[in-house]
């Protein structure tokens, strides 16, 4: 009996100590005195980059400043909604202070004090916008967050313009880490990061193709460009990602798009006529869809799975999961490959940036400065364990500097031969073309493609059952008619933009209108290739 009781004590005092023994170890020992610091972080990220750059920071920190740091992560969603969380921060920050300093309040200065086009004016002399431009350009207003870190360019420069993001002040303090061998202001013509400080690049990601190679042997050549995606042979086959849900992924798209429309002019026709091109071959990846994920990292795990035999793919999840798969078959097995599309595909950077009023800022700037490090950048390429690198995490993300891609550093990177800076190919992206219109992309291939989804997909079969494009060309000149053609996307784009003289009812009816519109035109054509 004695022996009994004693084993059911070990035995309940083992359940007590279990969780202290599992817990894991502290990022970095902290120091006697038990002083430490914060730093507020909003972010996009995943876990894993979370983990390991607060225990790499958190070293880093010590080592510098010989004390303690804590990280108080932030995420309240995607990009988009941070996007949305910080404008809203902003503007009700601002108008308390507006409050407390006896400043005029109203919808105008609302919307004046963040928009880029007002010249500010402090004397008032141009108007209470003007005004209200120049005195919240000149404060301190701040949403209690000091960084903002990841998501795209667009956003950040967005950000950026409307003065929520200032200068950390990185260029001027090493630049040497920006001449253009380390870090160039602009590759591909994609912005690598703001000449004046509002963001920095810190990784890199080019888009392309993953396919599963088991899948393909039933379908025959592994797809190499965009186009290849668009054969009928890839009906109910492709896995597609929401682009209203990830910016990512809208990115992906606006690169397809450049791409035609640079193809377009190099026939002989026009850039117009690309953007047609364009939305026809994404109206063909979603007519040859299977799936259709809110998230870009489901496309590669529903390739590698067999789910879906090909998608279009952000470089770093299709790379991570071809080690995920290589892992689980003990290298015995490939089961997802990822190929840069012939045609080149740009170069995008994801930045980090401090928010104006940061309540900690020295340590935000500190934690950019790292992110920038050769230090730093090890963290996002080396594979785990190796010195220097992460603790747990691979996150096979490319690094910006240039430098990190040399004989130095290349024993430790997890994709050695891999280097985004090589993967553009000749592609050069034109802003001019389709920057403005990044909002208006996403927003059309989701009221025109994805709401629509059943009657294009429906539309799309019948016309590959009738032979094809060759067949039914009245069927097909249908399918294609532009909801909104190029002449007509700066009046598109602005009816997407909510204020005072377009409110959110009129947005909501220009939007259901286009996806009525679609729904009817493939209707047609649908109709038009079965007889």
């Amino acid at each position: 009996m004695k022996y009994r009781i004693i084993a059911a004590l070990s035995f309940l005092a083992l359940l007590i100590l279990l969780p202290a023994l599992l817990r894991e170890k502290p990022a970095v020992e902290k120091v006697a005195d038990d002083s430490g610091d914060t730093l507020i972080i909003i972010t996009p990220h995943a876990e894993s980059i979370k983990y390991e750059f607060e225990r790499a920071f958190q070293r880093y920190y010590l080592e510098k400043y010989q004390k303690n740091i804590s990280i108080d992560w932030r995420s309240p969603g995607g990009t988009s909604d941070i996007v949305r969380y910080i404008n809203d921060r902003f503007e009700t920050s601002f108008r308390h202070y507006c409050e407390k300093n006896d400043l005029p309040w109203n919808s105008e200065i609302a919307a004046a004090f963040r928009n880029p086009r007002i010249k500010p004016d402090i004397s008032g002399r141009s108007g209470d916008a003007a005004k209200a431009r120049a005195i919240f350009l000149a404060s301190d207003v701040s949403v209690d967050i000091d960084v903002f870190f990841g998501g795209g360019t667009y956003d950040h420069s967005n950000q950026a313009r409307k003065g929520y993001a200032v200068d950390a002040g990185i260029k001027a303090r090493h630049p040497d880490w920006f001449k253009p061998e380390i870090m160039p202001e602009r590759w591909s013509g994609e912005d690598i990061y703001d000449p004046n400080g509002g963001y920095y690049g810190v990784c890199l990601a080019t888009f392309g193709i993953c396919y599963n190679p088991d899948r393909l042997k039933e379908l025959g050549t592994p797809p190499q460009r965009w186009l290849d995606l668009t054969d009928k042979k890839y009906f109910n086959t492709l896995a597609v990602a929401d682009p209203s849900k990830s910016g990512s992924i809208n990115k992906c798209f606006e690169v397809i798009l450049q791409q035609c429309m640079a193809e377009a002019v190099a026939a002989g026709k026009s850039a117009a006529d690309g953007w047609n091109d364009g939305f026809n071959l994404i109206r063909r990846l979603v007519g040859n869809a299977r799936s259709i994920t809110e998230s870009a990292g489901k496309v590669p795990r529903e390739v590698a799975s067999g789910n879906a035999a090909a998608g279009m793919a952000i470089d770093f999840y299709a790379l991570s999961e071809a080690q995920f798969a290589s892992v689980q078959t003990d290298n015995k097995a490939q089961r997802i490959v990822y190929v840069p599309p012939k045609g080149g595909s740009s170069v995008s950077a994801d930045p980090v940036q401090l928010l104006r009023g940061a309540p900690n800022k020295k340590q935000a700037v500190a934690f950019i400065e790292f992110l920038l490090s050769e230090d730093g950048q090890k963290i996002w390429q080396y594979r785990a364990g190796t010195p220097g690198g992460p603790e747990k995490y691979t996150l096979r993300r490319p690094p910006v500097r240039r430098d990190l891609y040399t004989a130095k550093h290349k024993n430790f990177m997890a994709d050695a031969n891999y280097n985004p800076y090589n993967a553009t190919n000749d592609f050069e992206y034109k802003g001019a073309w389709t920057g403005r219109y990044f909002n208006l992309i996403r927003v059309l291939i989701r009221t025109t493609m994805l709401d629509a989804s059943a009657e294009l997909q429906t539309a799309w079969k019948a016309i590959s059952d009738a032979g094809g494009a060759q067949a039914v060309p009245q069927a097909v000149a249908e399918f294609d008619k532009p909801i909104v053609p190029y002449a007509e996307a700066a009046k598109a784009a602005a009816g997407l933009s909510v204020n005072s003289k377009n409110p959110m009812g009129e947005v909501i009816k220009l939007r259901r209108s286009w996806t009525m519109r679609a729904i009817e035109q493939y209707k047609r054509a649908a109709e038009l290739a079965k007889k």
